[in-house]
């Protein structure tokens, strides 16, 4: 038994806070208090911080580009405008066998506007719609048109439409972009959002 147990007692509460002022030390050089990179690498290393991969990233895919009220591009004033009739792909998913409508490219004082009409969708499913920079006949209409050849592989360096068909299989939307492309872009292709590779159609423009 101890002939001092007040010094006991006060031994015991000193330990225990040196104790907890260690682990609340720890516990902030393991969130940042590190200036060093850490944090940066913790970032990385989580799904929402991972980057958007070329085009196909999920987070670029998922955006909305386009708007189905938008002025069409047949209907904008003083515009040169060319059309064409899509295409089945021999790449296209099941069920996508009447699948039919028009795309349009106007090109005018404002750059480039593009619209997609088509009929035969599945009723409430997802769509992307690209410009392309090969005609349909060649490799269904080859990569992506770009402004910047080599550049960002997403809007606005390259034109991205995106719509989700109607109750009646009906899907149709229009998007502008600030410069024009000339006749660089040949094609516009269509497939599901969530399958790139699956080309549905593709319309080539009567340039």
């Amino acid at each position: 038994m101890s002939t001092y147990p007040h010094t006991g007692r006060a031994f015991a509460r000193l330990v225990t806070c040196c104790a907890t002022v260690a682990a609340a030390a720890a516990l902030l050089s393991g969130c940042g208090g590190d200036s060093s990179g850490s944090t940066s690498q913790k970032a990385a290393a989580s799904p929402s911080a991972s980057p958007s991969k070329s085009m196909g990233g999920m987070s670029d895919m998922n955006m909305s580009y386009g708007d189905p009220k938008a002025t069409p591009a047949d209907k904008v004033p003083g515009a040169a405008v060319v059309k064409g009739a899509f295409k089945l792909l021999d790449t296209r998913p099941p069920g996508m066998d009447d699948v039919k409508g028009t795309a349009w490219l106007a090109q005018g004082s404002k750059g480039t506007t593009v619209t997609v009409s088509l009929t035969g969708l599945k009723p409430g499913h997802h769509y992307m719609a690209h410009l392309h920079a090969q005609h349909c006949s060649a490799d269904n209409g080859g990569e992506h048109f770009q402004f910047t050849k080599g550049g960002p592989a997403k809007p606005p360096n390259e034109v991205w439409l995106t719509f989700t068909a109607d109750k009646s299989g009906m899907g149709m939307t229009t998007v502008d972009n600030a410069k024009k492309t000339g006749k660089g872009a040949v094609a516009l292709v269509v497939h599901p959002m969530e399958a790139m590779d699956n080309r549905i159609a593709c319309a080539d423009f009567d340039f």
